[in-house]
């Protein structure tokens, strides 16, 4: 449902997270597993055949932006546990990205336990976490400033009162069956509408509901405010990169199309970020624009 403006301003005001607990208990959305000098197209390919080797299976990849590549893998293990929960494709496919930033390229990628509790899984997909801090690397979790964000945090997230949660999607189309969906989806992906554009498809099965799920990783390339290029520019400022935000979901869950709403999906991956003024430029504010326009783009996408 369509938000108005005064809404959006005052839902995005900053507050803090209801309960904070040790470090020791802390999750954070991001890994960064290296740092290194390098030639990033080199580096694409070695992360590639680190991923291959350890029985994960690349299903897409795309540069969002100059300097920044994002690999998207998933593995029997993250598909099988997608498949125990309600909505759960969402956490069946894994990125790492590739930044160059001050000569160095930056390699992290998403925190399997941090997503699965933002999704709310049934499993926390620790043993996922272990073999990509063997296959990758492990340096430092990162990515949530000073929040203290606990798994039970996590799977109540939302960023403040009257903000979205998880199980508040944009509800984008409803179709005549899982197939329709799935082929015309594919069909606009093809012809960029809506400036988007297919990084990778994934069919998952049927859920614990018994509903067909099938993901799609959609790059959104306009360069307006619903835009990767867009976005990132203005609230990606700190180091390490969050580039493993990217890219957006498309769920076809049963015969009916949705996304995870902009103002939660963009921040679970800054549940930190402030709504009017940081020290580097970086506020919610600034991408004020993007909800709507992620989603009218996305509508677009599955126009029949």
């Amino acid at each position: 449902m369509r938000r108005v403006l005064i809404l959006f301003i005052s839902s995005f005001v900053f507050v803090g997270v209801s309960s904070f607990v040790s470090a020791a208990e802390r999750l954070q959305p991001f890994v960064l597993a290296s740092e290194n000098n390098g030639e990033l197209a080199a580096t694409v390919a070695e992360v590639k055949q680190k991923l291959a080797a350890a029985q994960f299976d690349v299903i897409g990849a795309y540069r969002p932006y100059k300097d920044a590549e994002v690999i998207a893998f998933t593995n029997d293990e993250l598909k099988a546990n997608s498949l125990k929960s309600p909505r759960g494709g969402y956490a069946a496919v894994m990125r790492v990205s590739l930044t160059q930033v001050d000569g160095k390229i930056q390699v992290a990628y998403t925190h399997p336990v941090y997503w699965s509790n933002a999704y709310r899984l049934s499993s926390d997909n620790e043993n996922v976490f272990t073999k990509l801090k063997s296959t990758l690397g492990f340096i430092k979790t990162f990515g949530s400033g000073d929040k203290n964000l606990t798994a039970e945090d996590l799977r109540e997230y939302h960023y403040t009162m009257m903000m979205e949660y998880f199980d508040d999607p944009s509800e984008l189309q409803e179709f005549a069956s899982h197939e329709t969906a799935v082929n015309t989806i594919e069909k606009n992906l093809k012809m960029n509408k809506g400036g988007a554009s297919q990084v990778y498809r994934l069919a998952l099965g049927k859920d614990n509901k018994g509903r067909e799920m099938t993901l799609f990783g959609v790059a959104l390339g306009a360069d307006n405010c619903s835009g990767d290029n867009y976005i990132m520019s203005r609230i990606d400022r700190s180091n390490p990169r969050h580039t493993a935000h990217l890219p957006y979901e498309m769920l076809v869950y049963g015969n009916e199309v949705e996304a995870l709403f902009a103002r939660f999906r963009i921040a679970i991956s800054w549940p930190h970020l402030p709504m009017m003024q940081s020290e580097t430029g970086a506020t919610f504010f600034s991408i004020m624009c993007a909800p709507g326009k992620i989603e009218d783009a996305l509508e677009e996408v599955t126009e029949k």
